[in-house]
């Protein structure tokens, strides 16, 4: 039942992650802090389609 994510950067849009999550205990959208070597420091990573 856990299925693959692309966790893309808040702040310049690039698609840094893939992971996955068990849609049975998380139904929204998660929301990582993660490192982003496009803004070369740390940022939120939001779930994309």
């Amino acid at each position: 039942m856990r299925d693959i994510i692309t966790l893309e950067c808040t702040v310049c849009k690039h698609r840094n992650y893939t992971t996955t999550k068990n849609k049975r205990k998380q139904s929204g959208r998660v929301e990582y802090k993660k490192y982003c070597r496009f803004c070369a420091k740390h940022t939120s990573h939001k779930e994309t389609k």
